[in-house]
């Protein structure tokens, strides 16, 4: 059941079950067959922090594979994950740009995560170079140190395969000037020496488009990773990571809402764009690390990951207008400009060992981690005029601050599975986390937290294909970008989450199910953009919810990724902010309580399956779908929107998107067409959580690629 899996992350080995039931630790590597792909269903995860089934993971977990992202002919990261069950998109205005999803209805930008280590900079993340990508749901502070009430996505990385020289080179083309190429390079140079390149490059159109200059959001992007590991026939493995990331897009910011409808703006067409042929979005993201895995002994290993990152980001993109149509200068609609750099070292190290005790077998995961930020940002320079502005990158502003900080976080963590009779087991967790940051706002300079987080769950394995759990966790959030705006110290942002879950296997073993009941609680919620004066969104707001979701083959012929997820959440104290002038305490309106929270629609559906006609033809398809999504900023004092004397923010309207594929697969090759959006449906899959515009999904695109292997 391992056999998908190239490696997973810096790889370990698969856990050995001896006969008399007991577990031996996992050792260092999982070596992949090369004739069976991994198919949908995912058998090995590393979001525990060990690597384990997901099965056996007492939390909510949804991995999608790299099987899943090629059969969809997925480039960005955001385009996989509309494979998970209760998540939302969020349109990056100013403050958070890049990546920005909800999940279970709370922001996820201090919860994304690469190899396990934090990976929380603005940018648009690619797929070229994942292995997989593994969601957490619920607080998962006690294993990761930030995490919210909605869980954690971990993208996996590509590394060398130790046995196997394998080659394969893709590319593609499609409508909207649709072209990429990718080459994933496997090489062993000797018995304990393997090399893995990846490269990407992509470069895609769009519908919309300026109606005065043609100008269209455009997307551009090249990536290379290397991994090189180093003595991997012993006890003490290395791995050497080089990950670089470049993008020079046209952003889109999508179209306003109405506010006499409080639905996206129909005045003007919705394939207007008012970006121009002088509108950037340019990052330069570089990652170096260095991995070690030492094992002990059959039943003890310790892995240590160290991280220098650097992420360098500029932009200047065109907010919409309701009512006036693109021009060619430039002169409608706003301005949101950024230069940013955001450095990171990052020292991670994992312990683990299993062990009897008192007639009990024991599961022990203890570590530390240590984090070191520096992050600088400021707006750009306008070297023309209001009619006609000019923005070059990386051209700061004169005028004005930049933001900035700088911020140390420790933490030490221990954590103890217990099977305290057979079938049954019990988890305890705790981790201590200490933030000292010091910023360039002169009233607030300095920032000091120091809180606890805990995990525990119980456990039941009536079989081996069985598992009921009960599990609750809390999160503290060391993230030094939450808390830059706050005036004066407010409470720490805190989550807590209780779950009762259940997952099954059938079909020995191919086919996963799972089901879970889950409440999510969340304190002081900070403002996700990060240059609103109001820091505090809520004091307190709830998610209720439930989750089902299917993995894996039905048949030999037929597999299956299905997911449905119903929530309700509700704001159950509005926000208290601080005053920057007067440092008076100021409250939101009072109406906002018991109001729902903002782009967490009421349910979600995704599906994709695929049948093997014969030896050679493949097809499938699937649908995602999303039920309404609020988008209002709920701490401010003013009135609550409404419309005809009823509350009402603007919304964006529930959507069906269907997609289809059809593959023609030989040993050494493969052709294969996709087509998104199958019906050609005008949707909105992104909302500006603040309320002021959506951004619309794409219409029907088609794409062809090929594939060759040697």
């Amino acid at each position: 059941m391992l056999a998908g899996f190239s490696t997973l992350s810096q790889p370990a080995q698969a856990q050995a079950v001896h006969a008399d039931g007991a577990k031996e630790l996992p050792a260092i590597h999982v070596q992949a067959d090369a004739d069976k792909p991994d198919g949908l269903r995912a058998t090995a995860t590393r979001v525990g922090k060990v690597l384990q089934d997901p099965h056996d993971v007492p939390q909510a977990v949804t991995t999608i594979t790299k099987t899943m992202m090629e059969q969809q002919q997925v480039g960005s990261l955001k385009e996989a994950l509309r494979n998970v069950s209760g998540l939302s998109f969020n349109a990056a205005e100013g403050g958070r740009s890049g990546d920005n999803m909800n999940l279970r209805g709370f922001y996820t930008f201090g919860d994304m995560y690469l190899d396990g280590i934090r990976d929380t900079a603005q940018y648009n993340r690619e797929t070229f170079n994942l292995e997989q990508i593994d969601v957490l749901r619920g607080a998962g502070a006690m294993l990761f140190g930030r995490g919210q009430a909605g869980g954690v996505i971990n993208q996996v990385s590509k590394t060398p395969m130790r046995f196997d020289e394998q080659y394969k080179l893709t590319g593609s083309v499609g409508t909207d000037d649709y072209r990429e190429a990718t080459a994933d390079l496997n090489k062993p140079l000797n018995a304990g020496t393997a090399l893995r390149i990846n490269a990407m490059q992509r470069d895609e159109g769009s519908w919309r488009s300026n109606p005065t200059t043609g100008t269209e959001p455009e997307i551009h992007r090249k990536g290379l990773a290397v991994s090189l590991g180093l003595n991997q026939q012993s006890d003490h493995q290395f791995w050497l990571n080089y990950y670089r990331l470049q993008t020079n897009d046209n952003p889109d910011y999508g179209i306003s809402f109405d506010a006499s409808t409080k639905t996206p703006g129909a005045i003007l067409p919705a394939s207007y764009y008012w970006g121009n042929a002088r509108t950037f979005d340019k990052s330069d993201t570089e990652m170096t690390t260095l991995v070690h895995a030492f094992r002990l002994s059959s039943q003890s290993q310790i892995r240590t990951q160290l991280r220098f990152s650097d992420y360098d980001r500029s932009y200047w993109a065109k907010t919409p207008s309701l009512t006036v149509a693109p021009d060619a200068l430039g002169g409608v609609g706003g301005n949101p400009t950024r230069t940013s750099n955001y450095k990171t070292v990052t020292l991670q190290s994992d312990y683990n060992t299993r062990f009897q005790a008192m007639g009990m077998q024991h599961e022990v995961l203890a570590g530390m981690e240590y984090l070191k930020e520096d992050s600088y940002r400021k707006g750009l320079q306008n070297f023309g005029t209001t009619a006609a502005p000019d923005f070059q990158p990386y051209q700061e502003a004169v005028a004005g601050s930049p933001t900035s900080f700088t911020s140390n976080s420790y933490a030490v963590y221990a954590q103890d599975t217990v099977e305290f009779i057979p079938r049954w087991k019990a988890t305890v967790g705790v981790r201590r986390d200490q933030m000292d940051a010091t910023y360039s706002s002169t009233t607030s300079p300095k920032l000091q937290y120091g809180e606890n987080s805990y995990r525990t769950a119980l456990s039941y394995h009536p079989s081996d294909e069985t598992h009921y759990y009960v599990a609750w966790s809390n999160s503290f959030s060391p993230t030094a970008d939450l808390y830059q705006l706050t005036v004066a110290p407010l409470p720490a942002e805190r989550s807590d989450v209780v779950e009762l879950g259940a997952k099954w296997l059938l079909m020995d073993g191919d086919l996963a199910l799972r089901a879970a009941v889950y409440q999510a609680t969340k304190n002081w919620e900070r403002n996700a953009d990060l240059e609103s004066t109001a820091a505090i969104l809520t004091k307190k707001r709830r998610t209720n919810g439930i989750e089902l979701e299917a993995a894996g083959r039905i048949n030999a012929h037929w597999e299956v990724f299905a997911g449905l997820s119903l929530m309700d959440a509700k704001i159950l104290e509005v926000a208290e902010n601080v005053n920057a002038a007067t440092g008076a305490i100021t409250l939101a309106n009072p109406e906002y309580a018991g109001k729902n929270a903002r782009n967490t629609p009421p349910y979600t559906v995704n599906l994709w399956t695929t049948y093997q006609l014969d030896s050679r033809w493949k097809i499938g398809g699937g649908v995602e779908a999303k039920g309404e999504r609020q988008a209002v900023n709920p701490s401010g004092a003013g009135a609550v929107p409404t419309l005809n004397g009823t509350y009402t923010p603007n919304t964006a309207p529930t959507y069906a998107r269907w997609d289809a594929m059809v593959a023609y697969e030989q040993a050494k090759w493969t052709l294969r067409m996709n087509v998104k959006n199958l019906f050609d449906q005008l949707y909105y899959d992104a909302v500006y959580d603040n309320g002021g515009f959506t951004v619309p999904g794409t219409r029907r695109t088609t794409t062809l690629t090929a594939e060759y292997k040697f």
